[in-house]
């Protein structure tokens, strides 16, 4: 099948007439220092991508991104957009892409947007999901999405510690050191624990909410699981709210187990390939 990377090249007579991009992207993280671009030749996802799309177009912006996952987080929903002007259809754009960056990468579509379109203020809200695997031994289908525990996990406690998320409160205690912002409240929709839809020997954490904090999900991960393993006493994530101290919470779960999942935006562009907007209901 022709790529339509070469189909229409612009004379001299031609002025260029700039659009936005909006690309639906997935990916393995495990592999990738993160999301956000590094200098120093850092392996990170933007750096694969910008570098496959000015391959296309050498007068790309950089991309912007929704969420910046840290090193070894997942996507199955991240939105990026980027400015070019190389006349390519959205098709064009998605399948000249996806011979350019490797196997971890997946675009899942493209469409056009507004040219001052920022998908870091689109957002209404985002939803991750983090993946338990209580068991003694790994499994090599599991071991790269999943924080393997080697104890049983009491779904009832896990269940009941969520509960005190939702809502809106100050989450200033949960997020990490390294977090500077100065405004902590964030408001939480919804926060389940159930068995895995994919493997029912793991535990889902699918928490949702309007914005998140560095770590903050990675944190609630590691607190209900600290709490289903008795090593935080019941009632850890009220407590952290009222206090604001992040010693009253448990462990932050490691990246392995962590995928942002869905995007919820308020525009998803015109011109869509290969599919229409992801249904918010759709599973990972």
């Amino acid at each position: 099948m022709a790529i339509e990377t070469s189909s229409h090249e612009l004379s001299p007579q031609e002025s260029p007439q700039l659009q936005r991009i909006l690309l639906l992207i997935s990916y393995d993280g495990t592999d990738y220092s993160g999301f956000a671009r590094q200098d120093g030749g850092i392996v990170t996802v933007a750096g694969t991508l910008e570098a496959a799309i000015r391959d296309i177009d050498p007068l790309a912006s950089h991309i912007t991104c929704s969420s910046r996952t840290d090193a070894g987080v997942h996507a199955r929903g991240q939105p990026i957009s980027f400015t070019t002007t190389r006349p390519l259809t959205s098709r064009g754009w998605v399948l000249a892409l996806a011979q350019r960056v490797p196997a971890s990468i997946g675009i899942m579509r493209a469409s056009k947007v507004r040219i001052n379109f920022d998908p870091r203020k689109d957002p209404q809200w985002k939803r991750y999901r983090y993946r338990v695997f209580p068991s003694q031994v790994e499994d090599p289908f599991l071991s790269r999405v999943t924080w393997r525990v080697g104890n049983n996990l009491n779904l009832s406690l896990m269940r009941a510690e969520a509960a005190s998320l939702l809502g809106e409160h100050d989450f200033q205690a949960f997020r990490s050191i390294h977090c500077y912002r100065t405004e902590t409240t964030r408001r939480i929709d919804k926060v389940e624990v159930m068995p895995s839809p994919f493997d029912d020997r793991a535990i889902d954490i699918v928490v949702q909410g309007n914005r998140f904090m560095y770590n903050m999900v990675r944190i609630i991960a590691g607190t209900l699981v600290d709490v289903a393993r008795q090593r935080r006493e019941p009632g850890a994530c009220a407590r952290a709210i009222l206090s604001g101290n992040r010693g009253d919470l448990g462990m932050t779960a490691p990246p392995r187990g962590l995928t942002l999942e869905h995007v919820e935006l308020r525009n998803w562009g015109n011109q869509p390939w290969p599919q229409p907007p992801p249904s918010p209901a759709e599973s990972p």
